[in-house]
């Protein structure tokens, strides 16, 4: 009989923030910027030039009619004034979780620099205008997958899958400018920012912004 890998050795023979391939900058709240969008910015910046593979994706948690914790990986379609926004179909599992309780929390990793940010707030949909503008800015490939539709919902084959795939991508190509009503673009306002900075002796520094009624208060965590 074939025995599988040992999981537990596994565990054991991997390092975080190894020396070779990780860099783990200096975070000083002295002179953080006084909003969290802007150290965001700079941030997610820093990433890319670290050649940080897919810094663009986050971890989105939501909850269940039950108030179970739901997470998946999405992508980050922007980040201003207006909150940090995400999209999906309105009728898949986290948009029917987030029409029943639009509140989310968002979490991107980039492990280069040994670097977190955490997010958490209230949720809103974009208007239908600006959700199919945020679709048509993207590839042929997301309009495709976004007329594939039936997100989340049960899929009898994956035979059916690929008739549907195929259709949707010859009618993408075709019709590049073709609606998708169920596809909304969802905008997290966040109450609290938070900004984690790894270190080689474990002095993590956690830099917590909360939203106040005029501005940003910022504040130290212990790691």
């Amino acid at each position: 009989m074939t025995t599988g890998p040992d999981l537990q050795e596994l565990l054991r023979s991997l390092r975080v923030w190894a020396p070779e391939v990780t860099e783990l900058p200096p975070l000083d709240p002295d002179s953080a910027p006084d909003t969290p969008l802007a150290l965001f910015t700079a941030w997610f910046a820093e990433a890319v030039a670290a050649g940080e593979t897919e810094p663009h994706v986050m971890s989105l948690a939501t909850r269940d009619d039950e108030g179970l914790p739901d997470v998946r990986i999405v992508m980050l379609h922007g980040a201003d004034e207006e909150g940090w926004s995400f999209a999906s179909h309105a009728t898949s599992r986290k948009g029917r979780q987030l029409a029943t309780f639009p509140y989310a929390a968002l979490a991107f990793y980039w492990p280069r620099l040994g670097r977190q940010v955490r997010l958490r707030g209230p949720v809103l949909p974009a208007t239908p205008a600006e959700s199919q503008a945020d679709l048509h800015a993207h590839s042929t490939g997301a309009l495709a997958a976004a007329l594939t539709g039936h997100q989340s919902e049960v899929l009898p084959s994956l035979d059916e899958l690929a008739r549907a795939s195929e259709a949707a991508w010859e009618r993408a190509r075709r019709e590049p400018e073709t609606p998708v009503p169920s596809w909304t673009l969802y905008r997290v306002f966040p109450d609290e920012v938070e900004f984690f900075q790894g270190d080689a002796l474990r002095r993590h520094v956690r830099l917590s912004y909360e939203r106040q009624e005029r501005g940003w208060s910022k504040s130290l965590l212990w790691p």
